[in-house]
């Protein structure tokens, strides 16, 4: 089998702080050797060419030329007329099982999770520090609860009905009538997600998605062997007449939709448009998943419409997801699954198998703060507001070029950048020690290649410091960047 490596692929197993302070070429030569001898690139992966890999790391290719040459010259790399460059067998080289070539799009947005803080700020996730009342609800956990929480075994699939009640309110108060036997609390809203996927799609499955959508759901669902289809939005939400004909055209087994707030835009989908988007689903036979999870606001008492599930006519079948990630703290892994109570209990099986139950704990900090959400989403909301003032004074002034709209919530900007290859300025940003998430991951259909997500959770010293790293980093791209290539279609 011929492996050849994507030159975008590659760059995104490049290590933070490749470049260094010397040349450029040896900087390269030294994190691609790296890779060589940590197995990363497996022997006899093909390289990308000299150009294709200069263009993505928006470098001369000159720059390339000399580090492939220096590796040849060490033996890690082999060139043949015809058949381009490769990795060399080594005495150090571990043969990676899947070929040394990365699986998805959205696999780095999450990666430097799994490698700790270093001295890039990374802006690839929107998350904000925990709420103080936290520490109160474990306070009271320890004091209250405890003793009972310990008086069984401890694995509850479905979730404390504790934690269960109180979330079937909360939904209720939102306009989405719910009982306790209708509600599966997962590990955070990835695991929703992931769980859904898993009792719906078979390999072959289409999932449609709004274009562009959160990263991680192309991941998962190509993780079951589906396919994803975007479809477009306007400025209240996925369109319809393109809803209506990717529906017709692909029959796909999932819609996936993000109506409060979407992510990246910060749209948030009017009631209309909720109805609308409901109404073809049932028409389609489409299972209906809308993920919540991303619902923060940046105003205060403003009434949300009610969710999706709320509009599920006879038939129609909705899955809400959520969690308290953006409200309380990411690190309190709790999320939860709305649906029906048969699909419920036939997603309490598939929690079982997955993990036998979130954890106990955490699920009772959370029954203690729900009652508390209305407050602490005030709370995060004014928060919000604030650093997004931070965020766009500091882009008028630095970057007056960017392009955004203002977002009705969420925790990120959504920026067009005039004449740029988004891919390439991450990567030169990178270079200048911060990251950002390039419109690619996205959308894989390169629909917004020119855009780049920027969250507001940081505080405004962290914000400050990233738009002075990313002002560096557009002036070096301006002067030495490609220019991007023309979009493809969406559907």
């Amino acid at each position: 089998m011929d492996l050849s490596l994507d030159p975008n692929r590659l760059v995104e197993l490049l290590p933070d702080g490749w470049a260094g302070d010397g040349a450029l070429y040896r900087g390269l030569a030294e994190a691609l050797r790296r890779l060589v001898d940590e197995g990363e690139l497996a022997t006899g992966v093909r390289l990308p060419s000299e150009r294709g890999l200069a263009t993505a790391l928006a470098v001369s290719r000159s720059t390339v030329v000399a580090a492939y040459d220096e590796l040849r010259a060490a033996g890690a790399l082999v060139s043949r007329r015809g058949s381009g460059t490769r990795v060399a067998r080594q005495a150090g080289n571990r043969r990676r099982s899947d070929g040394g070539l990365r699986q998805g799009e959205a696999e780095s947005v999450f990666a430097r999770l799994s490698q700790g803080p270093g001295k890039v700020i990374s802006m690839a996730y929107a998350a904000d520090a925990g709420a103080p009342e936290l520490a109160e609800a474990l306070r009271e956990v320890t004091e209250l609860d405890l003793h009972h929480l310990l008086s069984d075994a401890g694995y509850h699939p479905r979730g404390l009905y504790a934690l269960r009640e109180r979330l079937a309110v909360h939904l209720t108060d939102l306009g989405l009538p719910t009982s306790p036997d209708g509600i599966v609390v997962t590990t955070g809203a990835h695991q929703a997600i992931s769980l859904t996927a898993r009792m719906y799609l078979r390999p072959g499955s289409t999932v449609v998605v709004e274009s562009p959508s959160w990263p991680g759901c192309f991941d998962l669902f190509s993780a079951y062997g589906a396919r994803t289809v975007g479809v477009p939005l306007d400025e209240e939400g996925m369109r319809p007449d393109l809803l209506a004909a990717a529906l017709a055209e692909h029959q796909p087994t999932l819609l996936f939709v993000m109506p409060s707030y979407h992510n990246p835009t910060g749209r948030l989908m009017s009631e209309r448009r909720r109805r609308r988007i409901v109404e073809l689903a049932v028409r389609h036979d489409v299972v209906v998943v809308e993920d919540l999870a991303y619902s923060g606001r940046i105003t205060t008492g403003d009434e949300l419409p009610p969710p999706l599930g709320a509009f599920a006519s006879q038939g129609g079948e909705v899955l809400t997801i959520g969690s308290l990630s953006k409200s309380v703290w990411g690190g309190l892994r709790v999320g939860w699954v709305r649906a029906d109570e048969p699909v419920a209990a036939r997603l309490a099986r598939h929690k079982a198998l997955a993990d036998l139950g979130s954890p106990a704990i955490d699920q009772a900090v959370a029954a203690r703060l729900l009652p508390r959400l209305a407050e602490l989403e005030r709370t995060r909301a004014e928060s919000a507001a604030r650093r997004l003032r931070h965020l766009t004074g500091l882009l008028a002034e630095s970057l007056p070029e960017w392009r955004w709209e203002q977002p009705d919530g969420g925790s990120a900007l959504w920026i067009e950048l005039p004449g740029a290859d988004a891919r390439a300025f991450a990567q030169v940003a990178l270079r200048h020690e911060v990251e950002v998430v390039a419109g690619r991951a996205t959308d894989p259909s390169g629909g917004h290649d020119a855009y780049i997500r920027l969250p507001f959770t940081y505080p405004p010293d962290v914000l400050t410091e990233a738009v002075r790293r990313l002002t560096r980093a557009w002036a070096d791209l301006r002067r030495h960047g490609p220019a991007p290539g023309p979009a493809t279609p969406v559907v």
